[in-house]
């Protein structure tokens, strides 16, 4: 049961990110490309301001990031942030 249960999200976890491969690696601000997939995995399990960085974000989003990265929680809105390469935000467009 173990087995199955981890195969179908294993195989919901890949189905996910199908649409990032039928582009190139460099996407418009607001889209996901395989740029941003890079970018989102290093914000989830290196640290949060490591993934702006490669996007090329203001240097205060970047810092805002790193510095929220302390939380868990916020990894999690980090990684999402950088997946769709989301220009902008909240606090002045750090968040």
């Amino acid at each position: 049961m173990k087995k199955i249960l981890a195969l179908a999200i294993l195989l919901a976890m890949t189905s996910t990110f199908t649409p990032v491969f039928a582009g190139g690696t460099e996407g418009q601000p607001g889209e996901v490309s395989g740029k941003s997939v890079g970018a989102a995995a290093l914000s989830l399990l290196v640290w949060p301001g490591i993934g702006q960085l490669i996007l090329d974000n203001p240097v205060e989003k970047n810092v805002t990031h790193a510095i929220l990265g302390l939380t868990v929680v916020f990894r999690f809105w980090s990684c999402y942030d950088a997946l769709v390469d989301r220009k902008g935000g909240v606090w002045h467009n750090r968040i």
